[in-house]
């Protein structure tokens, strides 16, 4: 996802660290300035923020508060961020949830773990989160009505920028086993950096009931962002 930071051109920013992302021949690179932390790509913009996470939060707040009385309801998350997404939606979740987490940069998975963990309130540590390292489409494919909600935050949505493969999310046969692995009224949600009119009348083709929703990344600033809620069944 690409945000901004705040508008503070004083101090610098240090590099603090690096990590790969696997098969790409590129790293996700993470800097700091004062209390604040931020991950680019290598030769690419900044794709995330502990400043502005407030479209990772509505990602999971809208879709979790819908399941949240089901009977042990079992969530999945493509793309682990800096937590945000996660964080709201154990949250949101009742005791008896469960949240598998699918993070193909295990650098990424790390950072949460150590320098990161505190910003989303450490929600890795959650009992109710499994992390599955690797791509969130081989987890989509191992289970069909498994999940009552599937969260993608996966690179830019549905234009990626850091991998190629990860188009594949988002074309007709991978929307198709999100729409299989969802259990009956379950629920699809897409975080975009902008609205796609063909993106979801694909969606809706599918067979999903679509709502957009437009969030600012920060406390009602910065870049106004698109989100994706497809149901299985009617509102």
């Amino acid at each position: 996802m690409t945000t901004n930071h705040k508008n503070d051109t004083q101090i610098p920013w240090e590099l603090i660290d690096t990590a790969p992302i696997p098969g790409q021949g590129t790293e996700l690179q993470l800097f700091q300035r004062e209390g604040e932390f931020s991950i680019s790509i290598l030769d690419g913009g900044v794709l995330m923020s502990t400043w502005a996470h407030q479209s990772e939060d509505a990602l999971a707040q809208l879709p979790c508060a819908k399941i949240v009385n089901r009977n042990q309801p079992r969530v999945l998350i493509g793309g682990l961020g800096m937590g945000f997404t996660l964080a709201a939606a154990l949250k949101t979740l009742g005791p008896e949830a469960k949240v598998v987490v699918a993070e193909l940069v295990p650098g990424l998975i790390e950072w949460n773990r150590g320098t990161l963990g505190k910003y989303a309130g450490h929600p890795l540590q959650d009992p109710r989160t499994q992390v599955r390292v690797g791509d969130v489409a081989k987890v989509l494919r191992e289970q069909r009505q498994a999940y009552d909600a599937i969260l993608l935050d996966v690179d830019n949505g549905p234009h990626a920028i850091t991998r190629k493969k990860n188009n594949w999310l988002y074309t007709t046969d991978g929307l198709t086993e999100a729409y299989r692995a969802l259990r009956p009224e379950g629920i699809l949600a897409i975080w975009s950096a902008g609205p796609d009119r063909e993106f979801m009348q694909r969606l809706q083709k599918i067979g999903f009931k679509v709502k957009q929703v437009r969030v600012r990344e920060h406390q009602n600033k910065g870049d106004l962002h698109a989100i994706w809620f497809a149901e299985r069944e009617a509102w």
